[in-house]
């Protein structure tokens, strides 16, 4: 009887677990103003027309000029959320793996 019941607890407990939410660094906004985590895609317009290959640090750099929590790259055709996320970097990339556009959302 008492694993019955502790099944249901397990998984409650596994569910609120996953609701929570993580905070970003306060030490991390980039520029003076910039809120911590929030996208800033002007400052890495820079690597429009750059290879998007993870092996060149070329998404890394630009993670971390954008402070943006989160990066979507984002492929021809790819299917993608339309939420916006004032914290998210959206780099497009072609079917040749170049980076054609960055914004936020």
């Amino acid at each position: 009887m008492r694993i019955h019941l502790a099944l249901p607890m397990l998984l409650a407990t596994g569910l609120l677990a996953a609701c929570t939410s993580l905070q970003p660094d306060p030490g991390a906004a980039g520029r003076a103003g910039a809120a911590a985590g929030a996208c800033q895609a002007d400052a890495v317009a820079w690597a429009v027309g750059q290879p998007a290959n993870e092996n060149e640090e070329v998404l890394a750099r630009v993670w971390r000029e954008s402070s943006a929590g989160l990066v979507r790259p984002i492929a021809p055709g790819q299917a993608v959320t339309r939420d916006f996320r004032r914290d998210r970097l959206n780099i497009h990339i072609d079917r040749s793996n170049v980076i054609t556009a960055i914004d936020c959302g």
